[in-house]
């Protein structure tokens, strides 16, 4: 059974930090590009960060200097380190692998930031 599960979400003040985690089964993660995206209620999906199987790296406009993501290929993780938040940050996180066969959604997970 393929699994994407996002992790590390939760509460957090402007200009703290918080770290995401999302673990894939090892299946997809392999060789697969690893991204983050972030939704809030009426507005569409948008891209936060992606990182390659190689490790080469994208972020979005909003996030460029103050996210970085990374991967632990060792642990089918990619972690998504988020620093110098803002209340416009406050979305539900989702993890995509991006495979062959088509994008593999997690749940997401809930970043609130308080100002």
């Amino acid at each position: 059974q393929v699994q994407v599960m996002e992790s590390g979400g939760g509460l957090a003040q402007a200009g703290g930090s918080l770290r995401l985690d999302c673990a894939a089964s090892k299946s997809i993660f392999s060789g697969n590009t690893m991204s983050w995206y972030r939704q809030t209620p009426g507005k569409q999906r948008e891209f936060v960060a992606s990182v390659t199987s190689g490790g080469g790296t994208a972020y979005g406009d909003s996030v460029k200097g103050r996210f970085t993501i990374s991967r632990d290929n060792a642990r089918n993780t990619v972690y998504l380190r988020m620093n110098s938040v803002k209340p416009e940050d406050t979305a539900v996180y989702f993890c995509q692998v991006w495979t062959a066969r088509g994008p593999y959604w997690g749940q997401g997970t809930q970043v609130t930031v308080s100002s």
